[in-house]
């Protein structure tokens, strides 16, 4: 089978997705259970075997952590995805806020408003230092605060549809351009109660 310049791009982008996507779950693993809490841990789950919650507890977290992987790999599966002001699907492109709203849309089936700073508004504000993948980072790039939006995918990267003729990548949020411009941090509170919900 002769490869030609556009096959060899398909496999080295297919290729690129999978390390990616390999990577930044094998990072979330890491970061959901880390060494040091674990005999905090065990303790916790000692009370919790006492009061009968055990295996609620489980379900509970073992959904989040399931619903939050789904979103980050969902967004993963987009990347190359051109930018289109206005746009909601993969067919059209995605502005910012479109690409963020389709993302907890489909994964969470949680429908979020249209604009960026309707999102930063209708979400909940938490600290940069307790950013968790799928929560939302925002940042002032057309002289306003919460004019731009991206999805937190772990280890201090974002995935985002940036701007016209770019398209949807993942963005490291110490760069010093984005550390400029950091407008805050939002959960999608509304999202975790449904999943709280759902272990009820």
């Amino acid at each position: 089978m002769k490869l030609t310049p556009h096959g060899v791009v398909h496999i080295l982008r297919a290729m690129r997705l999978f390390l990616l996507t390999a990577s930044l779950l094998f990072a979330f693993a890491a970061h959901a259970a880390p060494q040091q809490d674990r005999a905090d841990e065990h303790h916790a789950d000692t009370l919790l075997v006492d009061k009968g919650l055990m295996s609620q507890f489980h379900q509970v977290r073992q959904t989040v952590v399931d619903r939050t992987s789904d979103l980050v790999v969902t967004a993963i599966g987009f990347l190359g995805v051109p930018y289109r002001r206005g746009g909601n699907t993969a067919e059209t492109g995605f502005d910012c806020s479109g690409f963020v709203r389709a993302m907890y849309t489909q994964t969470v089936g949680h429908l979020l408003p249209r604009r960026a700073e309707e999102q930063a508004a209708a979400t909940q504000t938490i600290d940069r230092s307790e950013l968790k993948p799928g929560d939302l980072v925002f940042f002032n790039t057309m002289r306003r605060a919460f004019s731009h939006v991206g999805i937190y995918v772990g280890e201090g990267k974002f995935i985002h549809s940036p701007k016209p003729g770019a398209q949807v990548r993942v963005e490291d949020m110490s760069g010093s351009y984005w550390q400029r411009r950091f407008s805050g941090a939002r959960r999608v509170a509304a999202a975790q109660d449904e999943i709280k919900a759902s272990g009820d």
